[in-house]
């Protein structure tokens, strides 16, 4: 055939392991092919049939070989191989595919090489030259990839990013270089020799081995991303996690970090899942004395540790079991080695500030009942906390039982006990039974009335010489209606609604008994969520009695555009003080602080929600709480303001503080951030965070200082500084949280 001359080919016999090559599986398995079937399901039947077009097609007899050059495009299931030349050598059984050669996938992702080599089982090869644009946009290339027969893969001076690279002279933003990079197809774990993470070019990080599994396999053990930085209580510092996949249900990180200024650290997070739920696990564990703000130690060398765990377990569809552990061999073991995790909820119960709390707890559910029980363990990490004067609850319970009576409305009947313990002070012992009966109608005019009553008797047993009584038993309950009036206008451009409501309800008087302890109520506070209940405690050892009227005004406005505002106000009259509330919950006396809630939100852009309490006499504003949150254009933040007056205050004195957080983005790749939680009244800053931030397609560069004035005990303001990033593809260095 002359020059110039387009052959096209149908070949069905070796000429498919010509195209096998198209994959280029025998040097990249783990970056390149889609798989071709699923598990559990029949595979489609696959065209063996090769498309090969070349300017020559010719077969050299004396060598036994078939010869594709000039333009060879070959097309197989999908993919196309580009190559100058292409040779079968059926003596050797190998293709060889030389000269500007490109591999295009079926996910569109793009190979390429000077020349290949494989047998026509794929059991060997190599390639020279190799390059290959993924297509998640990420770029690897190698001087040379060689596949052998036992099954393990490797990479000569390898190049890999997640950055797209658009120029050929373009630097990426990060890239991993390593003088060799091996794939074990048979453990599927990669493995790199003397590799060097690069930002912008310029080396950051060395390691001599590293180790991770195949991207492209199921979980496997390995190395993960190591975190390193700067504190002023540890020094240096480093932690390296070790991920154990140890069976399909279950795995551990093991993460051992050592420090400049004290002892190693080895922290172990574990996570298994049954059948039935799963278990979580948090522990770390050293053996050093303790140490200051500056890392200078003192004491006993002794065995220190922490463990936070939970697990949550179905017994059935209604009923289900769980634990929550919480336990730290020191107060301040969390600050010192920067433990997060202290205010998760683990369990049934939720824990306070600085207290951690054990639990074991049964709950069940249906479409007419609910109970709950539990047993509480304490432990306090305050500096006023005396472990002996905390109560265990052993156990608290509670059900409830409910009936749909038609027309008549609904009622329920409950039951609850606590049986709290100490070592030092009272113990005491309750048990409650109640039920309560609601009834709702719509009257002519539009108006709502709602018709309540609730009843309760309890038993308590107490330490009679703390208590001065070895009993007391009461009987509690509440009689009265609610009547709204809901008005509703449309709009062309904003709905409103106004709804003016009034609660009247009578209760029985003299129920709170001085020797009955108040362990549940001590912080509650009656707000707007509770204004038209007619007792205003939602727990059991204070309990609101005697006449109380509450009125409120709620209203509504929905503009079209996405506009919403609202807003509660309302108080409450009681017919006598009752000695036993305090300031702090806001139902001292005979009147109540008018209480009041707004919100207004636009979207994403821009949401306020606030809540106050306002004096009784004067309005002066005894309590606010305001949340502002923002995302508009390059700006994100959020910002959060509290003040709580001496008046109402439960340590006594005026708190003030402020917390706000947000981010800048000054040009299409650079941030600035900032964080700070400031206690106004104190004048010092909790917790302070500034940084420089660099994001683009493929990483995040972070550039953070951090500074705490927080003073507890032996610990004092300190100091971090730390580099983190994360990259795409490859994970996270440092930490971001900012609690």
């Amino acid at each position: 055939m002359g020059a110039g001359t387009v052959v096209r080919v149908r070949v069905l016999a070796k000429w498919h392991h010509v195209a096998a090559a198209l994959g280029m599986a025998a040097c990249l398995p783990w970056y390149a092919v889609a798989q071709e079937s699923t598990v559990g399901a029949a595979a489609p039947e696959q065209d063996e049939r090769v498309v090969l077009e070349a300017d020559y097609v010719y077969e050299i007899r004396d060598e036994n070989k078939l010869v594709a050059e000039g333009n060879v495009e070959a097309l197989y299931q999908g993919r196309i191989l580009r190559a100058d030349k292409l040779v079968y050598d059926r003596t050797t059984d190998r293709v060889r595919a030389t000269g500007n050669i490109v591999i295009i996938d079926t996910d569109g992702s793009q190979q390429f090489a000077d020349e290949i080599e494989v047998d026509s089982k794929l059991a060997d090869g190599y390639a020279i030259g190799f390059s290959a644009r993924l297509a998640d946009g990420a770029t690897v290339a190698a001087n040379s990839a060689i596949r052998q027969a036992d099954g393990v893969d490797a990479l000569d001076q390898v190049v890999y990013t997640a950055c797209p690279v658009c120029e050929k002279d373009k630097t990426p933003t990060w890239s991993i270089r390593a003088r060799r990079a091996v794939l074990d197809q048979e453990s599927q774990m990669m493995s790199y020799r003397d590799a060097v993470i690069e930002v912008a070019g310029i080396p950051v990080f060395y390691f001599p081995f590293l180790a991770h599994p195949d991207p492209n396999s199921e979980r496997r053990s390995g190395l993960l991303i190591p975190s390193a930085g700067m504190s002023s209580k540890l020094g240096w510092y480093y932690q390296q996690p070790y991920y154990w996949a140890i069976s399909d249900s279950s795995e551990m990180t093991i993460s051992p970090m050592v420090t400049q200024n004290v002892n190693p650290l080895l922290e172990l997070d574990f996570r298994k899942k049954f059948y039935s739920g799963s278990v979580n696990i948090n522990t770390s564990f050293t053996k050093e004395q303790d140490f200051d703000s500056d890392g200078e130690r003192f004491g006993d060398d002794t065995w220190r540790s922490h463990i936070y765990g939970s697990g949550l377990f179905a017994i059935n569809n209604n009923w289900k079991w769980g634990f929550g552990v919480e336990q730290q061999s020191d107060d301040l073991y969390d600050r010192r080695y920067d433990i997060n995790g202290q205010d998760k909820q683990r369990g049934l119960y939720s824990n306070q500030p600085r207290r951690l709390l054990s639990q074991l707890f049964l709950v069940g559910q249906g479409d007419d009942y609910y109970t709950d029980v539990a047993l509480l363990k304490f432990q306090g990490l305050r500096a006023s906390d005396d472990d002996g004067e905390i109560p265990t609850a052993t156990p608290v319970f509670f059900g409830q039982k409910y009936w749909d009576l038609g027309k008549f409305g609904y009622a329920s009947v409950n039951a609850s006990s606590a049986i709290l313990s100490r070592d030092v002070g009272a113990d005491s012992r309750r048990v409650s039974l109640g039920g309560d009966w609601t009834d709702l109608n719509i009257l002519p005019g539009g108006f709502t009335l709602k018709t309540f009553a609730e009843a309760r008797g309890d038993y308590y047993a107490l330490d009679k010489d703390v208590s001065g009584k070895a009993n007391v038993s009461r009987f509690v309950g509440n009689i009265g209606t609610q009547l709204a009036y809901p008005m509703i206008r449309p709009g062309e451009s904003v709905d409103i609604t106004v709804e003016p409501a009034v609660m009247v309800a009578w209760g029985l008087s003299n129920v709170n008994d001085s020797a009955i302890p108040n362990e549940d109520s001590l912080l509650y506070e009656f707000d707007e969520s509770s204004l038209y209940d007619a007792n205003g405690f939602g727990a059991y050892d204070l309990y609101e009695g005697d006449g109380k009227l509450s009125a409120g005004l709620t209203t509504r406005a929905v503009w079209k555009n996405g506009l919403n505002l609202s807003t509660t106000v309302g108080r409450r009259w009681r017919s006598r003080p009752d000695p036993k509330f305090d300031a702090v919950s806001n139902l001292q006396g005979t009147t109540s602080d008018w209480i009041v809630a707004a919100s207004a939100s636009y979207g994403s852009a821009f949401r306020v929600d606030t809540k106050a309490r306002l004096d009784e006499d004067d309005l002066n504003l005894n309590r606010i709480d305001t949340t502002v949150s923002t995302r508009f254009n390059r700006f994100r933040g959020i910002a959060q303001y509290y003040k709580i007056s001496n008046r109402i205050s439960p340590v006594g004195s005026q708190s003030e503080g402020i917390f706000l957080r947000g981010e800048v983005q000054v040009t299409d790749q650079y941030s600035v951030f900032f964080g700070q939680l400031r206690d106004i009244e104190q004048n010092l800053n909790a917790k302070q965070q500034y940084g420089i931030a660099f994001e683009d397609d493929c990483s995040r560069f972070e550039l953070v200082y951090e500074r705490s004035e927080i003073r507890d005990r032996t610990l004092g303001p300190e100091e971090n500084f730390m580099i983190r990033f994360s990259l795409k593809t490859i994970g996270d260095f440092g930490s971001n949280e900012f609690d």
